[in-house]
């Protein structure tokens, strides 16, 4: 068996190792063979999970979140639910349901959502209706694999000690912000990771790296900062990170789940 960690949303799943993790957009994907990420893909070894971590800030109760979350499904997929349940998985609770799709698909839909401490993770399952007695045991197995450790090894650090989310590359300040006047206290770091994956990284890997959170603004938030703040402390070392989300298609719109960029200041 293959273990996944997701450094940033910090869980890990266990999946068989003749199995697939793919990156979809701003998911994860589970297969058996990469042609199951196809539409309507119907083979022996049909079948796909999907799962996305969203940053619940305001720690919402799940209801609002769950229906959200439906009312976008049913949306995308013209489909219609037949209720829900209450689902828990060790200390993580949601709800969870089996999805009608239109008679016209062959398809078996799935939903449920697990709520964290501040993540939200979504999951969906699809599978071709009469592949349910192969595949659905093994997605099962998945998907009860879910785990939440206190540490996830790999994170690098910047020179300064700070923890740095992977795929993150140093970038000139100025390349970021366009009124900087000391650059020589500031540190910029470039990557494609949503803003909310980001905050989750860094709200559980700071004390970790023997840092004291003195102020979180979070993003989306209640100021009009239109970023996500951290003000830390180690000893004398103050820094002041910023997470500045862009949108990479250069149309101006910023989502929760826009990617940002990383930059702090040396105080």
């Amino acid at each position: 068996m293959t273990v996944f960690r997701h450094i940033l949303w910090g869980y890990e799943l266990t999946y068989p190792d003749h199995w697939i993790h793919q990156e979809v957009q701003d998911a994860d994907a589970f297969v058996a063979t990469l042609d199951a990420l196809e539409p309507y893909y119907s083979g022996p070894d049909a079948g796909q999970l999907l799962v996305r971590g969203e940053w619940n800030w305001q720690r919402q109760l799940i209801e609002p979140v769950w229906n959200h979350h439906i009312g976008m499904l049913a949306g995308m997929m013209g489909a219609k639910q037949v209720g829900s349940a209450p689902w828990k998985l060790g200390e993580a609770v949601g709800l969870e349901a089996e999805i009608v799709l239109p008679k016209k698909d062959n398809q078996r839909l799935w939903t449920g959502i697990l709520m964290k401490d501040f993540r939200v993770l979504h999951f969906m399952v699809t599978h071709p209706k009469e592949a349910r007695d192969q595949v659905e045991p093994v997605l099962t197995k998945i998907i009860s694999s879910l785990r939440f450790p206190n540490r996830i090894l790999g994170s690098k650090a910047s020179p300064e000690g700070l923890p740095l989310p992977p795929g993150y590359k140093p970038v000139d300040p100025k390349s970021i912000l366009t009124d900087v006047s000391d650059p020589e206290n500031w540190r910029a770091y470039s990557g494609t990771s949503g803003i909310g994956a980001l905050q989750a990284f860094y709200l559980r890997e700071v004390p970790i790296h023997n840092w004291e959170m003195e102020e979180y603004a979070p993003f989306p938030g209640p100021s009009e900062l239109g970023f996500a703040r951290l003000q830390l402390r180690r000893g004398t070392l103050k820094i002041m990170l910023g997470m500045l989300p862009y949108d990479p298609l250069g149309a101006g719109t910023i989502t929760p789940s826009s990617p940002a960029n990383v930059v702090f200041k040396i105080t």
